[in-house]
């Protein structure tokens, strides 16, 4: 927690303050038994009603200022819990944001969702709780017994006997509350996943009518979760039985035996009030022990989750280099120089000793079967990983050589899943150049075929666009995250199959106007027209390079490539045939 819990250090005044208060609110809490027993013994039993009325506006004067002073410290408590809050969130959001891919891929999402907002209000709310009751829990305990003492030693002594009892027995089940409630933070996880899935996979589900499937599977999920927060509240539950049980038993041994200590005339009323007055105090003081507990057990258990990701040892080769700025990358030149590379947690390679050169401003097209290495290939490049073995050189240096943020500002890639953002489809080209000018955005939308599309929209580019651009067509989605990285202005362009939902007219007007981009461009695609365009095509299989050169080349050299070429051929004639017999069909029947 020692990690977490730095984060409070900037609000350390609001924290005094409200220690403070809060140490005002438990003396007047101390103080109030003795002048009961005052206004009893003196005023009351006396038949004294001016020290009735003095001791009486006194307490009066006292409680008005516990009460503001209860205010203040809730009013700071709450400030410092808020801004502590606010500020851990954001180092877990910074330190996720700068992970490595293979770092970010040890935690699963849901659980990092977890982390960032069940976790967080836990620790939150324990800072809150901290300063405004469990700092008082303690001292109210303790002062109860001294004031207790001070009043009347041997009375007092009945309240001591079951402390120590206590005290080791709220101390173990702290100690088991932190296991319990760190399986139900588990739980909680799998739980954010199982909802994760179904909400991005409705449409699948509703079209698969899987929706009892995946009904029941929550339910079990659920299930599951119920029945260990259910286990850890039942042990948290324990406490408030055994304590009563402890501080009743004593409280009976002082009313019993301070009966006869008044009859004897060795105490007065008012001291054995005074003394159960401490002795609820005591109790009250350990109640909010157990419920501060249960809410330190699943702060601790939270603390230690999000410490695993803000303590997470990242990629070295990734953050050794954010540091002193080099020249911008220029041509955009690339070679890989017997590339090899595995996943983390994995020793089969995914690419093996892969070499090939692309000369700047090339098209290369990179083809191969599911599972060959492709994605993976182009991931490389910005260093989303970080290749195992080899080299792979940008403009004759290698990408480790070069900063991240140069390095990756220098290029451009459209993910194979068109991911958008909520908000215009101005906002979304703007991702790309947040600089860029309203004319840059216009222009790289042309480029990608898009721009005669976004005018056909009420608002144009202030259109909103839908969770995940679910108001747009699978294309519609490709051509604006062409666009998005045309804006960037790259040097490299990486298209991990990007045009793979646009037909073919579309598909060759967008070649045709990215002829005139400078940048080097890597393509992945399944389409051999699309890859006679192409420069050179590099043909992946199982990971290792199988052939490199133009499409002549590789119908002559590679018995793969014609086996490909051959097949979608061949799609494409029968294809052909069949839209001619439709045709003469439709003649014969007018």
């Amino acid at each position: 927690m020692k990690t977490v819990f730095s984060y409070a250090r900037p609000y350390k005044w609001p924290i005094l303050i409200a220690i403070s208060m809060m140490l005002v609110e438990l003396a007047v809490e101390l103080v109030q038994p003795l002048l009961i027993a005052k206004i009893i013994d003196d005023g009351i039993t006396a038949g004294d009603r001016e020290t009735i009325i003095v001791f009486g506006g006194f307490m009066l004067g006292l409680a008005l200022l516990a009460f503001a002073a209860g205010i203040t410290n809730s009013f700071f408590a709450a400030h410092a819990a808020q801004a502590f809050g606010f500020d851990i969130r954001q180092a877990l959001f910074r330190r996720i944001q700068s992970f490595s891919m293979a770092t970010f891929l040890r935690f699963p999402s849901s659980s990092l969702i977890t982390r960032l907002t069940s976790d967080v209000t836990m620790a939150q709310n324990i800072l809150f709780m901290g300063v405004r009751f469990l700092l008082r829990a303690p001292l109210l305990v303790v002062g109860s017994l001294i004031m207790a003492m001070i009043v009347n030693v041997k009375l007092a002594g009945f309240l001591v006997i079951g402390v120590p009892f206590l005290t080791v027995f709220l101390f173990v089940m702290a100690r088991k509350g932190v296991v319990y409630f760190a399986n139900v933070q588990r739980r909680l996880d799998r739980v954010n996943r199982v909802i994760q899935e179904n909400l991005q996979a409705v449409r699948l589900i509703k079209a698969y009518l899987r929706g009892a499937y995946e009904g029941s599977r929550f339910a079990k999920t659920a299930d599951l979760l119920r029945k260990d927060t259910v286990k850890a509240f039942r042990m948290m539950e324990l406490i408030m039985p055994v304590l009563l049980l402890i501080m009743n038993g004593s409280l009976m041994l002082v009313l019993w035996f301070g009966v006869g200590t008044v009859r004897a005339g060795n105490a007065q009323v008012g001291e054995i009030v005074a003394i159960v007055n401490y002795a609820f105090r005591i109790t009250g003081g350990f109640s909010m022990f157990s419920f501060m507990i249960i809410a330190f057990s699943r702060a601790q258990a939270s603390s230690t989750r999000m410490e695993e990701v803000l303590l997470a040892t990242d990629d070295q080769e990734e953050t050794a280099d954010r540091q002193g700025a080099g020249a911008d990358v220029k041509q955009g030149a690339l070679t890989f120089d017997h590339v090899s590379f595995h996943y983390p947690g994995h020793e089969e390679d995914v690419l093996k000793d892969v070499s090939f050169d692309i000369q700047p401003g090339q098209k290369i097209a990179v083809m191969g079967a599911t599972g060959s290495g492709k994605s993976t290939m182009l991931n490389l490049i910005p260093r989303i990983f970080t290749a195992t073995s080899g080299r792979i050189l940008l403009d004759g240096k290698d990408i480790r050589d070069w900063p991240l943020e140069e390095l990756r500002n220098a290029i451009g890639l459209v993910p194979q899943q068109s991911v958008l953002f909520t908000g215009t489809i101005r906002e979304n080209l703007a991702w790309g150049d947040p600089e860029a000018r309203a004319d840059e955005l216009e222009a790289a939308a042309e480029k990608a075929q898009i721009h005669s599309s976004i005018l056909r929209f009420p608002t144009n580019y202030d259109t909103r666009v839908g969770q995940k651009g679910v108001n747009l067509s699978g294309g519609q989605k490709q051509r604006l995250s062409i666009a998005r990285a045309l804006v960037r202005k790259p040097a490299v362009l990486l298209l991990d199959d990007s045009t793979s939902a646009l037909d073919v007219k579309t598909e060759n007007a967008l070649w045709e106007a990215l002829e005139d981009e400078r940048a080097t461009m890597i393509v992945i695609t399944q389409k051999i027209h699309t890859a006679q365009g192409a420069d050179k095509i590099l043909l992946l299989d199982e990971g290792e390079v199988s052939a490199y050169g133009t499409h002549d080349e590789l119908m002559e050299q590679s018995a793969l490539y014609r086996k490909i070429a051959g097949s979608q051929l061949d799609e494409e004639v029968e294809d052909s045939g069949q839209k001619h017999k439709e045709t003469l069909r439709l003649r014969t029947d007018s």
